[in-house]
């Protein structure tokens, strides 16, 4: 079971998740399903359930919420899947459970349905992990991602009432904080230490050729 989830959840396998969230999304909408009663509804023991399914469930009035959800997540579930493999699968369920408790806490009285928190999660993992780790393509992917989708920011404060803002501003909370817990570990590319470095850290002293040679220049 290990083994089929950590293949799942390889950079191709957000291609899959995508598929089956426009799957359930076609389903919703085809057949009237009302699938938005299974998203969390705050303070509800019927609601705390939502935590697992709000993210596979997105607004039946159309496709536009789903849509603009797709791409942020291909790119930034690829990005967090291959560039920090080691803990990629952590960082992401986390972001799918904290972020659903705290909407679930204190989000409210409405059905909170859509992946949109775990992105504002993964975005604000990828940025602030680029900025804590001393490593200059990190950095470069977090620039980038917030090149792309740093509008997303104004997402947090609630200027649409239909909007979950909750959603937003917990994931965007819950990113930085995995950022700041995981900062010390996970990037899938490590820089190798120069021979210097690794004699440094060991306390030993590099040969002074230069003073040996002038010694036997005297000499």
């Amino acid at each position: 079971m290990k083994e089929f989830i950590q293949v799942f959840f390889k950079p191709w396998g957000i291609l899959l998740l995508i598929f089956i969230l426009w799957l359930i999304h076609f389903l919703n909408v085809k057949y009237s399903l009302n699938l938005a009663q299974f998203g969390v509804y705050p303070r509800t023991l019927s609601g705390f359930f939502g935590i697992l399914t709000s993210p596979l469930i997105h607004s039946s009035d159309g496709y536009n919420h789903l849509l603009n959800n797709s791409i942020p997540l291909l790119i930034m579930g690829w990005a967090l899947f291959y560039f920090y493999q080691p803990i990629g699968l952590k960082i992401f369920i986390l972001s799918w459970l904290i972020t659903g408790l705290f909407v679930w806490i204190s989000g409210r009285p409405s059905h909170h349905i859509g992946i949109s928190g775990v992105l504002y999660s993964l975005l604000f993992f990828l940025f602030f992990s680029g900025v804590f780790r001393s490593d200059g393509r990190l950095l470069t992917v977090a620039l980038f991602v917030v090149f792309l989708y740093g509008s997303m920011v104004w997402g947090i404060f609630p200027y649409d009432w239909k909007i979950s803002f909750e959603s937003h501003f917990f994931g965007s909370v819950t990113g930085t904080v995995l950022a700041i817990f995981y900062r010390k570990e996970g990037e899938s590319f490590k820089r190798k230490k120069a021979q210097w470095e690794i004699e440094e850290e060991l306390g030993i002293e590099p040969p002074d050729f230069e003073g040996m040679f002038n010694e036997e220049n005297e000499n």
